[in-house]
């Protein structure tokens, strides 16, 4: 069964908390599913080309149409011209966005918990607070962790102090419970999390089947 580690304040596994039994049965599709339309959502889009009737000019035919010796051409703007319209050049009209639905998200993040729970890479803490403020003392908590990237999730980071202690820290990732998503859970080789996060995450999933 999959379990995640309850971590004591030395960092040393205290107890476990068994991930529900349904989760054996989630299928890997649904996180690459998630995963693509969350990428799909980061892109930009704004490359961005001229067509031959967007560029200026070209209201008078370069040369005559016959009698020069050269090819007919219409207008300055054709993409045979340096400084005309360009064929087949990007767009940013392009809707990239890829719907998922509700059930799918859920689904998806609950497989990426389970897989960092049977790497063995979920730890559950009861407070991720840094009462100090200072990013020494947060320091300790990932050298205590002991994992070389960690997606750190809170109940809330209304706490400046506790956020400030943790934005200069490479490798490690500080969001609060609502900002939780598979690709995150994913992306990061260990995820620590608060205990009344992981608990209300686990009721949620069991008041909705």
């Amino acid at each position: 069964m999959s379990s995640a580690i309850v971590l004591d304040k030395s960092f040393k596994k205290a107890s476990e908390i068994a991930l529900p039994e349904s989760y054996k049965g989630i299928k890997e599709h649904n996180l690459y599913l998630y995963v693509k339309s969350y990428l799909a959502s980061l892109r930009a889009n704004n490359a961005k080309a001229k067509k031959r009737g967007e560029v200026s000019g070209g209201g008078k035919k370069p040369w005559a149409q016959k009698g020069g010796g050269r090819a007919r051409a219409g207008s300055i703007t054709s993409p045979v011209f340096v400084g005309g319209g360009v064929a087949h050049g990007p767009s940013n009209d392009r809707n990239y966005e890829l719907k998922i639905n509700k059930k799918q998200k859920r689904l998806a993040l609950e497989y990426a918990m389970k897989q960092k729970a049977d790497t063995g890479k979920l730890y559950v803490v009861d407070s991720l607070s840094i009462a100090s403020g200072k990013t020494k003392d947060a320091n300790v908590v990932l050298k205590g962790i002991g994992e070389r990237s960690v997606l750190l999730v809170a109940q809330s980071i209304q706490d400046e102090k506790t956020f400030l202690a943790y934005r200069n820290l490479q490798n490690c990732y500080f969001i609060e419970a609502s900002e939780m998503n598979a690709y995150l859970v994913a992306a990061f080789h260990a995820v620590v999390i608060e205990k009344p996060v992981l608990e209300a995450f686990l009721d949620s999933g069991n008041k909705g089947k």
